[in-house]
């Protein structure tokens, strides 16, 4: 039977089967297959961010941070702009060729990583990755939603959500295990395999493509927008380097940059079909809640950057053993996220995020005052509670923004999330990361000292009392980073505060009868 046989005559809300069958599971096999494959990406490649500082010009010659980072900038980069073109795409060329080409984007982008002789190869392949990795994530939502209808969503987001979880928790440890017990090439080679067994299944699972007419793509709207974040965020690490903002290399890229991208603000309300929809922030609980996620994760993203790296520059641990302090986060994550999503459809979300966001402040207001000595034990609460915060403020502010638009908006307004959380990270790393590198430089002792960690000769030079100041000067460095995250947390509070905090009817205002029900959301990752 199909699934348009057991609706129900209610027009425009299709009955669809209440449990989920074995069709609809292995689909989501597929799905939750490639989602692992992006998400364990990002949080692997945080882990070797101190391995690339030096495996490309050696211990004496560290790279500086804010230039490493672009292997995760370039790839959310990549992830932000591939985003709004598969829906087009999925429309024009289908959902299982358009899937089976993300896995194979990601998977030769993975193996040419593990090839890089330079930062900059290897910064290219990152963005190559993440074109196929940005797609993985919403055509497989659109693949979910189509084979098991929306009326069963809140249970296949669940599914999805898995790979949410475990990515934190498993992604530094495997990273960290990979590069201790092999080498840095193995966090991409071991995409390859995946990626084969992945477009296997892809390929014997997913039903045939069957092609639909589609909406006009903004090819303008994304000549603009692309390269004007790129060049603008290009800018602001090139800081560090140059030593002030008073450089051709920072202003002239920078100031292109947010022309590109002043001119796409202009451009955006004038096509029917923009890249990024701007008239939904008409909708103010659309608003507030992009507002809010914007502030979130480039304040929450940027941060966690900086823990792996403090554990293994200032603390001497190795990447696994970095990889293992981190998990923590991710564990009380996995504790609140489903509890919010599950209140997020009881109780108003402006009940919600504040308590997320404050259990964040109170988390990371330890990691303002770390130290060269600080008890890792202590360490590990402090992330816990911050993993039990993002567990209550991410899926809590997407569900609500999405409830509050008519059916044929919701795959516009997921976009808009989707876009917003990965400029916010990327901004977010970059400026964290300029922060960083710009304290450091400020103290030399201090990179000298981490540099005699891992090199007995120079530590025989300087000496212990000048390794323990140099240290302390390091933990300081990243204390007044984490500073400038906490206050950026602080400063989402507000708008936090004005989401709906009184129950609504979900039905979306001016619903018409016949409206579409089954447009496709975007999950965010």
């Amino acid at each position: 039977m199909t699934l348009q046989s057991e609706a129900s005559s209610a027009p425009g809300q299709p009955d669809y089967p209440d449990s989920i069958d074995a069709t609809v599971l292995k689909v989501a096999g597929v799905v939750v297959l490639g989602a692992i494959m992006s998400i364990l990406d990002i949080t692997v490649v945080n882990v070797a961010l101190p391995v690339f500082q030096t495996v490309f010009t050696g211990e004496q010659h560290q790279l500086a941070y804010s230039t490493v980072a672009w292997t995760v900038t370039g790839y959310t980069l990549a992830l932000a702009t591939v985003i709004p073109l598969s829906g087009w795409a999925a429309d024009r060329f289908g959902t299982k060729r358009l899937y089976m080409t993300a896995i194979l984007l990601f998977s030769l982008g993975s193996g040419l990583c593990a090839t890089a002789q330079s930062i900059d190869m290897l910064i290219g392949f990152r963005v190559l990755q993440g074109l196929g990795g940005g797609m993985l994530m919403p055509i497989g939502m659109t693949i979910m939603t189509r084979a098991a209808g929306p009326h069963r969503m809140g249970r296949l987001m669940a599914i999805l959500g898995v790979p949410m979880l475990l990515g934190p928790i498993l992604g530094p440890i495997l990273g960290g295990w990979l590069i201790q017990v092999a080498s840095w090439h193995w966090i991409f080679l071991i995409n390859v395999p995946l990626g084969v067994i992945a477009l296997i299944y892809a390929w014997r699972v997913l039903p045939k493509d069957r092609p639909e007419p589609s909406e006009s793509f903004d090819f303008f709207g994304m000549a603009l927008l692309s390269p004007g974040l790129a060049l603008f965020l290009f800018g602001v690490s090139s800081i560090p380097s140059e030593g002030t903002a008073n450089a051709p290399r920072v202003y002239v890229p920078m100031a292109i940059g947010l022309l590109l991208m002043v001119t796409f603000v202009w451009h955006s309300f004038r096509p029917r079909h923009p890249l990024l929809d701007l008239r939904l922030f008409a909708n103010r609980d659309l608003a507030l809640s992009v507002i809010t996620m914007f502030l979130f994760a480039g304040a929450f993203f940027g941060g966690l950057l900086l823990v792996p790296t403090y554990f293994q520059e200032v603390r001497n641990q190795s990447t696994l053993h970095a990889g293992l302090l981190v998990a923590p986060q991710g564990i009380g994550a996995m504790v609140t996220m489903p509890i919010a999503g599950a209140l997020a459809d009881r109780i108003p979300i402006g009940r919600i995020v504040p308590v997320g966001l404050v259990l964040i402040l109170a988390g990371m207001i330890g990691l303002t005052q770390v130290s060269a000595t600080t008890s890792f034990s202590l360490l590990i609460v402090f992330l816990v509670v911050m993993g039990f915060g993002m567990g209550a403020t991410m899926m809590p502010l997407f569900t609500a923004a999405l409830k509050t638009l008519r059916r044929h908006e919701v795959a516009r307004g997921s976009t808009l999330l989707n876009i917003t959380q990965q400029i916010a990270s990327s901004i977010g790393v970059a400026v964290m990361s300029v922060l960083l590198t710009s304290h450091l430089n400020s103290t030399p002792l201090a990179h000298k000292a981490m540099t005699a960690l891992k090199d007995p000769s120079l530590a025989a030079s300087l000496g212990q009392s000048a390794i323990a100041r140099g240290l302390s000067d390091a933990a300081s460095a990243f204390a007044h980073t984490f500073w400038v995250a906490w206050v950026l947390v602080a400063i989402t509070v507000v708008p936090a505060l004005m989401l709906p905090r009184r129950r609504r009817n979900d039905t979306p205002p001016n619903e018409a009868p016949g409206e579409d029900a089954t447009a496709e959301p975007v999950l965010l990752h």
